[in-house]
């Protein structure tokens, strides 16, 4: 037996007490890494499935914001003693101008707060997606490696 496990001949490595042809050793670790390869690649889908969640949620609260800005500007155009009214279920009831400015200037602020929080899940998100793509890179080419090397030695 040589030096690192491998038989004097070179086509056998040693795992335990038993000999494994070099071929079959290799296949083997091929396929870990293939199942490695395949359980980094689910979690970087569930991470990009997550990403498009995020964008979505993002895309509506800036929809809310700009609707709530347009109030806010009509709002702002309107004197003290104009009727407002809000719609509650099937009933619109009168509402005092400075509720109704305090309830969308809530609104906007609940609205930023929520941006900036989803905007922070959406950093965090896309940081693990660079580093999981960085990995899966690093994973295919050394299962491809380990490929070359198998046929090389077939």
């Amino acid at each position: 037996m040589g030096i690192g496990g491998e038989s004097e001949s070179g086509s056998c490595l040693r795992a335990g007490a038993i000999d494994f042809p070099s071929s079959h050793f290799t296949s083997k670790f091929t396929m870990d890494a293939q199942k490695q390869l395949q359980a980094l690649s689910e979690e970087f889908q569930g991470l990009q499935t997550e990403l498009e969640v995020l964008v979505d949620a993002r895309q509506k609260l800036e929809s809310q914001q700009q609707e709530n800005e347009g109030v806010q500007t009509e709002f702002a155009q309107l004197d003290d003693e104009s009727n407002i009214y809000k719609l509650v279920g099937p009933v619109l009831l009168k509402q005092d101008k400075t509720e109704a400015t305090m309830a969308v200037n809530g609104r906007l602020e609940f609205i930023e707060k929520e941006i900036k929080r989803i905007e922070g899940e959406i950093d965090t998100t896309q940081e693990k997606s660079e580093k999981m793509r960085s990995e899966l890179i690093q994973l295919q080419s050394q299962a491809q490696q380990q490929q070359a090397a198998a046929s090389a030695s077939a």
